[in-house]
């Protein structure tokens, strides 16, 4: 397909050249920005709205990116079982640390010589007594 020219017979890429040298020139004080409204056959305010435009797209283009090579896009199902593995190890975690909290207490106590604030009978807590797991 051709692509359509403007009456001036100019391609989209010199259009944007000239509104750019324009731009630069009224930035660095060459010409005001009326001139250069006149020389691109605009009003001021399109003027101004075209050297916004290409200001914000020339900060973007200068921000630093992400270092390296971007991800490959991930399989969804593996990243909701990523979720979950991971969910379930932070589970596995507060589990034991609240069983090995309930342990430390227990031998708080006895130590102590004090009884617990439970219902529990010492039978019951014997039975329910676990070696304590070393992550």
């Amino acid at each position: 397909m051709f692509e359509r020219q403007p009456p001036s017979g100019k391609s989209r890429k010199e259009r944007a050249r000239q509104r750019l040298e324009v731009i630069l020139k009224v930035r660095s004080g060459q010409i005001t920005a009326s001139e250069g409204a006149r020389l691109l056959g605009v009003s001021r305010k399109t003027y101004y709205e075209w050297e916004t435009r290409g200001l914000e797209a020339m900060l973007e283009a200068l921000e630093d990116g992400k270092a390296g090579r971007p991800a490959n896009p991930e399989d969804p199902e593996k990243e909701s079982l990523r979720e979950k593995v991971s969910e379930l190890e932070q589970e596995l975690v507060l589990s034991n640390l609240r069983r090995n909290a309930q342990e430390l207490l227990r031998n708080v106590h006895e130590v102590a010589g004090t009884r617990e604030r439970t219902s529990e009978t010492a039978e019951a807590r014997f039975k329910k007594k676990r070696p304590i797991e070393k992550g």
